[in-house]
């Protein structure tokens, strides 16, 4: 897919983040938005998998280990075929395949439940390890939040992913530097991102903006010289929607109708 295609999907994907965070009135649009480049450049052009045959043996692997991001998620395996876009309409509903964090007993194309931060990481380690001993050319991919960094599970997971030579694990920090409670940096610092994932083993590639397709395509498509990958995204919180951009009151709020109508207007193609 073009990098203009992916650019269209990329808007449609914030419509439908949109959308199912004010029909639930309820969700987390902010982390939803900013993660969007990275999963439309992972489904749409890099993993291998078939939305008709969601538990293949041979697919590549994704884990959302920042769970809360799932609308966006939702909206891509909606968009690949994997279930009806009708059931977008029934997020966070009761008894609704798609919950608010991603349900894998549920959801066809969810590979791990995930949603309590930290383990989504260590889920992912442990199938890019099942993967190597089974003899099977599988990639595994995940998506953090840099909140998430906080919890010490990441590190362990990454000492392991290290010592196991893991270059079949491509791990995406979504840095757009907000959490939940303020900005990382006044919540607790995370210091050279960068530096730290390079001691601890992996090979670390820098997108300076992880809203653009070119740059986020390019990381996936280095080499990973023998090491697991860690691709450190720099991105907006709420792209896409001009109020909703670098406002940390948005990680768990729904837009109301009015703030709804706004956001699909700065959206229409």
């Amino acid at each position: 897919m073009t990098n203009k295609e992916l650019e269209t999907k990329c808007r449609q994907i914030r419509r439908d983040i949109i959308n199912m965070t004010a029909d639930a009135a309820s969700g987390h649009p902010g982390g939803s938005l900013s993660v969007v480049e990275i999963l439309a450049c992972l489904y749409y052009n890099k993993m291998r998998v078939d939305p008709k045959n969601p538990h293949w043996e041979d697919r590549d692997r994704f884990v959302l280990s920042k769970g809360h991001s799932a609308p966006a998620l939702y909206a891509v395996l909606a968009d690949k075929g994997y279930f009806p876009r009708e059931e977008l309409e029934n997020f966070r509903q009761l008894h609704s395949i798609l919950q608010g964090h991603p349900d894998a007993k549920k959801c066809p194309g969810i590979d791990a439940s995930t949603g309590s931060l930290g383990q989504g990481i260590s889920i992912a380690v442990g199938m890019a390890i099942g993967a190597k001993l089974s003899g099977k050319d599988i990639k595994v991919y995940t998506v953090c939040g840099d909140g998430e960094l906080q919890e010490g599970l990441v590190w362990e997971a990454s000492m392991a992913a290290a010592n196991y030579k893991l270059d079949n694990l491509t791990v995406f920090v979504d840095n757009n530097g907000l959490q939940i409670d303020g900005p990382n940096d006044k919540v607790m610092a995370l210091g050279d991102l960068a530096a730290k994932f390079a001691a601890f083993g992996y090979k670390v590639i820098e997108v300076a903006d992880g809203n653009d397709i070119a740059q986020v395509m390019a990381a996936l498509d280095a080499d990973s010289e023998g090491k697991p990958k860690l691709i450190l995204c720099h991105t907006v919180k709420g792209k896409g929607v001009s109020f909703m951009e670098n406002q940390v009151g948005w990680h768990g709020k729904a837009p109301n109708a009015e703030e709804r109508a706004r956001a699909l207007a700065e959206l229409e193609d």
